[in-house]
């Protein structure tokens, strides 16, 4: 498993007040892309994978307070670096959900991953997970809705190490 220091950057962490999926996966691929992070045809697979492949999951199996995810990622020959990419949503983002695909869930927070190497691409899903699982409740509905990046980092930087380290 990748290092924390591999995983989030302070450049990396986006907060949009976009409407929809494409407008969202559109604002972040621009600075990925002037960062060198993803090919040019990065965002039309995550689009095209995003139709056919949902990423939302509902949190409200494990609370019901908890805002609603979306893991989004594509295929590795459109990533030139991995990472863990959080973008907090100023408003719900509409994403269909990755276990019943016909149920449409408002999103407010996504974990967007890009993988170079497509076999860690099912570690790090479960890294999130973990991550989300072993954080205090209260903590996390906070998390979700804060708005400013640094808060988000410091956050993920005292949580997410210790799932990465106790691998």
């Amino acid at each position: 498993m990748p290092s924390f220091e591999t995983l989030f950057t302070t450049d990396r962490i986006y907060i949009s007040n976009k409407t929809t999926q494409k407008e969202v996966f559109a604002e972040v691929y621009q600075d990925l892309l002037r960062q060198d992070c993803v090919t040019e045809d990065f965002l039309a697979n995550l689009l095209e994978r995003e139709q056919h492949y949902p990423t939302g999951i509902s949190l409200a199996p494990i609370d019901p307070e908890l805002a609603n995810i979306a893991i989004p990622h594509t295929e590795s020959q459109f990533v030139k670096t991995n990472g863990i990419i959080p973008i907090k949503l100023i408003r719900p983002v509409n994403f269909h959900n990755m276990i019943a695909p016909e149920e449409e869930l408002d999103v407010l927070f996504l974990f967007m991953i890009l993988n170079q190497n497509g076999q860690e691409q099912a570690g790090l899903l479960a890294t999130i997970m973990d991550f989300i699982n072993s954080c205090e409740k209260d903590e996390l509905i906070n998390f979700f809705h804060t708005e400013d990046a640094i808060e988000l980092f410091n956050f993920l930087k005292n949580n997410f190490k210790g799932v990465i380290t106790n691998d």
